[in-house]
């Protein structure tokens, strides 16, 4: 075995064992935490903004927002609409870890949450591989990015609990092949939570919501 190979798999023990505690105060608050994945440009905070909007009177929300640089436009944005948002600023690096995460969450009244959401860095490739201690991992995929990305980045869409399908108001204009593209998901992870749905019409967000509901609900009966 190399030796780059041996420092990696050191780095990614080291993560796992503080997102092991991660997801232990998680639950001793009881929230629930949701880690959203997506390129960029796919619509993470979108995504994020819509579900506070229908959620804020049912359940009591916080936000993470990673970025790769020191802007607050984001969690700006949560903060406006009256919920507790953490931003956390990468210094370039591509994802999201669980040191980071475990830094936010010193942030954050756990306590006063029911839902924890953490948007990750726009990236299809390490977030896959960094566990934050988030017990729900989802990602977020558009229709303008094409219908080949779970044939390109098969290790993203494997290891998630559900997929987002945003932006399917443009199916109209773009050459996106539905089909070709749920084929390539069931052979990755076959039976996948899967919500096609649309930020700008709202078309398809009720079952998105129902979903996340029930993940609150389900921890709560744990």
């Amino acid at each position: 075995m190399s030796q780059r190979v041996t420092v990696v798999e050191n780095i990614l023990n080291a993560n796992d064992q503080i997102a092991e505690q991660n997801m232990a105060q998680l639950e001793a608050s009881g929230v629930t935490a949701v880690n959203l994945m997506a390129s960029p440009g796919a619509g993470k905070t979108s995504l994020i903004l819509s579900t506070v909007d229908r959620l804020v009177r049912r359940l009591r929300l916080g936000v993470v927002e990673g970025d790769t640089a020191p802007v607050t436009i984001d969690s700006e944005r949560v903060l406006a609409k009256g919920i507790p948002a953490v931003q956390i600023n990468t210094g370039g690096g591509c994802h999201l870890d669980a040191v980071m995460l475990q830094s936010a969450l010193t942030q954050l009244d756990l306590d006063q949450l029911d839902l924890l959401i953490v948007e990750n860095v726009g990236n299809l490739v390490c977030p896959a591989n960094f566990r934050l201690g988030a017990q729900r991992n989802v990602l977020i995929a558009s229709v303008p990015e094409g219908d080949d990305k779970p044939y390109k980045y098969p290790g993203m869409y494997r290891g998630v609990d559900a997929l987002v399908i945003n932006k399917i108001d443009l199916l109209p204009y773009t050459p996106f092949d539905m089909d070709y593209f749920c084929r390539g998901v069931e052979m990755l992870n076959p039976g996948l939570a899967t919500f096609p749905l649309s930020c700008r019409t709202g078309e398809g967000l009720d079952d998105w919501i129902d979903w996340l509901v029930e993940q609150v609900r389900a921890r709560r009966r744990v």
